[in-house]
């Protein structure tokens, strides 16, 4: 009996002691994220006791604010103006009741947009509780985003996932994004959770899930647009492939694929060859996936790398939000020749999102530096002092500047006579990439792009767009190419 008091002892002994220590956890350790939890109702009551603070365009548009609520349990709700809340929806992101806020800017500066405690800079305010909240402007004018929605939408008219980047290569601005499909952000703000959750209901039932932003969030096959990837690997590793002038061909057999092996051929079949510029120009897929072979896996994997695949863009939304651009391992390479040879090519495996592939051109415009990415210029506090500006940062040096200066030239005549001849007039000086991969069963399908950037005097502006799940033998130049002229048209104009 006293032996069983005694472990009946202990036992009640542990118990109080893993009391202890989880009481010690949710009110000491977890104290603080708890307290700050978005999903704690007194965290939402607290925020939405006060107003939030305003998202604005470049432009100076009001974005996003706070009014007075007219009914429902909290003092202020969220709106998103009319005039521009499709527009920025998948920039700006959302915040509901129910839902949260953890896309777009709406999440990623929250900390910012919610009430907090003044800083404080005199011994008055150290005595006194003062809360304010602040505005976030963003690098996005309304203008051009307007100008870009209009291009894709009438280029690629109802097409689920076309999207559009527009940045600026030497500081890494978005200076536009846009993709299909889009949403209204109000009724999933409303004040009425019924409202809430019928608007999230019939979002996520339409067909491309409007609530992922298709810029960044999704990721395609790029096509022979990767090619200015190996073009790169070729100019920076392989001065001696650089060099090399390559047979004039219209397919070539792919290595390890049986008898009769599989035949990799040009787009249209027609015969091309000769230098790596003319490769570029003509962008002669047997050739170039012969260029990738000889390169090998580990050169190219580390050439996809230094622009930014296998990792994610840190973009200042969610990163949860933002798509890994793919191009595989040099392992997995070793024993997939043939996949090396096809993923040189930008098919196989290979995927990007279109702020991906907009940072290529965008890292060949700028010397071969690839820019952090941002949509936030600058947050100021609700009396106009200044809080926090976004200082330019280099994110990768994918190639030298020598190197760049060559990708330049070979896609100056991808634009002057190659595969983009004909889109632009000649003084726009646009240096471009098309690609046009075969997907789909059967490859019965195409997914379009154009990368460009306009060396226009000393603005440059970088762009890219993608229009996926076309007809068979559909092409970049044909499909994203004019939808690029209207974007450079556009800032050209503004310009």
């Amino acid at each position: 009996m006293e032996k069983r008091i005694r472990r009946l002892g202990i036992f009640m002994m542990l118990c109080m002691v893993a009391i202890f220590v989880q009481l010690n956890n949710i009110q000491v350790v977890k104290a603080n994220s708890l307290a700050t939890n978005p999903a704690n109702p007194r965290v939402q009551a607290a925020g939405r006791s006060q107003p939030r603070g305003d998202i604005i365009s470049a432009d100076g548009v009001t974005l996003a604010s706070s009014v007075l609520a007219v009914s429902g349990v909290y003092k202020y709700r969220r709106v998103y103006n009319p005039n521009t809340a499709v527009l920025f929806s998948q920039i700006v992101g959302y915040n509901s009741l129910k839902y949260g806020n953890f896309n777009g800017v709406e999440a990623e500066y929250n900390s910012y947009l919610v009430a907090h405690n003044k800083p404080a800079k005199s011994l008055r305010d150290l005595l006194t509780s003062q809360t304010e909240v602040d505005n976030v402007t963003l690098t996005i004018n309304s203008n051009l985003q307007s100008q870009v929605a209009q291009a894709v939408d009438s280029g690629a008219p109802g097409v689920n996932g076309a999207a559009a980047v527009v940045l600026d290569p030497t500081t890494g601005a978005i200076e536009a994004m846009y993709s299909n499909p889009v949403f209204d952000p109000n009724p999933l703000a409303s004040p009425d959770l019924a409202t809430e959750t019928a608007a999230w209901t019939a979002q996520l039932a339409l067909p491309g899930n409007p609530l992922r932003a298709g810029a960044y969030n999704q990721i395609y096959p790029p096509g022979s647009s990767f090619k200015v990837i190996t073009a790169s690997g070729a100019l920076e590793h392989r001065p001696d492939l650089a060099a090399m002038t390559y047979p004039v061909v219209s397919s070539i057999p792919l290595p390890d694929t049986g008898t009769p092996p599989q035949i990799l051929h040009n787009y249209s079949f027609e015969p091309c060859g000769g230098t790596l510029q003319e490769l570029l120009i003509q962008s002669c897929d047997a050739d170039f996936a012969s260029v990738g072979q000889l390169l090998g896996a580990p050169t190219l994997v580390n050439q996809a790398q230094a622009y930014g695949f296998n990792q994610r863009v840190p973009l200042d939304v969610p990163a949860s939000t933002v798509a890994i651009s793919n191009f595989g391992t040099a392992a997995a390479f070793a024993a997939d020749v043939p996949g090396l040879m096809k993923s040189a090519i930008g098919q196989d495996n290979v995927a990007a999102s279109a702020l991906q592939m907009a940072m290529v051109a965008g890292t060949v415009a700028n010397g071969g530096v690839e820019m952090t990415p941002h949509v936030m210029a600058q947050i100021r506090g609700s009396q106009g002092n200044l809080v926090a500006s976004y200082t330019p940062k280099p994110w990768l040096r994918a190639t030298s500047s020598r190197t760049a200066a060559t990708l330049t030239t070979f896609m100056q005549g991808v634009a002057s006579s190659g595969t983009a001849a004909g889109i632009f007039p000649a003084n726009w000086n646009v240096a471009a990439k098309t690609g046009t991969a075969e997907v789909g069963p059967n490859l019965s399908e195409t997914t379009d792009w154009l990368i460009a950037f306009a060396p226009n005097g000393q603005s440059k502006v970088a762009v890219a767009v993608v229009v996926p799940k076309q007809a068979a033998k559909q092409t970049g130049a044909g499909i994203s190419g004019p939808i690029v002229k209207q974007i450079l048209q556009d800032i050209l104009g503004n310009q």
